[in-house]
C-alpha cells in the first residue's frame, strides 16, 4: 500500500509540470529567416548550406596559399612580391577565388585576405 502511494505522488509530481514550456535560456535567440514556418524549411537550409559553402571556399583557399607564402618564405628568406611568385614551385596555379571575391596579398606581411570584388 505505501509503494502504491509512492508510485501515485511520484507520477503526480511530474505530471503537475506537463503543458507548461519552459522559458527560453537567456541569450537563446531564433537566427531563422522563417521564424520555424515549415514550409520554409527547405529554403532556409539551402541558404545555409551556400553560405557555409562561401564560407569553407574563402577558408579552404586562403589556407592553401598561407601555407605555399610560408614555404616560399622558408626557402627564399623573404616574402613573394605577389602570388604569381608561388607558382609552379610552391602551387600549380593560383587557385581562383570564391565567386564575387578576390585575393588582398601584402607582400610586406606576408598576408593574403579574400575579400569582395
Amino acid at each position: 500500500m505505501k509503494s502504491s502511494a509512492s508510485i501515485v505522488l511520484l507520477a503526480g509530481l511530474l505530471l503537475s509540470g506537463c503543458g507548461k514550456d519552459a522559458p527560453p535560456p537567456s541569450g537563446a535567440t531564433n537566427n531563422t529567416s522563417s521564424d520555424g514556418n515549415p514550409l520554409a524549411a527547405p529554403v532556409d537550409y539551402l541558404g545555409a548550406v551556400s553560405k557555409a559553402k562561401k564560407t569553407a571556399d574563402k577558408t579552404v583557399t586562403a589556407a592553401g596559399l598561407d601555407q605555399a607564402i610560408k614555404m616560399y618564405s622558408a626557402e627564399m628568406g623573404s616574402m613573394p612580391k605577389d602570388l604569381n611568385a608561388l607558382v609552379p614551385s610552391y602551387l600549380p596555379n593560383i587557385p581562383p577565388a570564391p565567386t564575387g571575391m578576390k585575393y588582398d596579398y601584402d607582400p610586406k606581411t606576408g598576408i593574403v585576405k579574400v575579400v569582395p570584388k
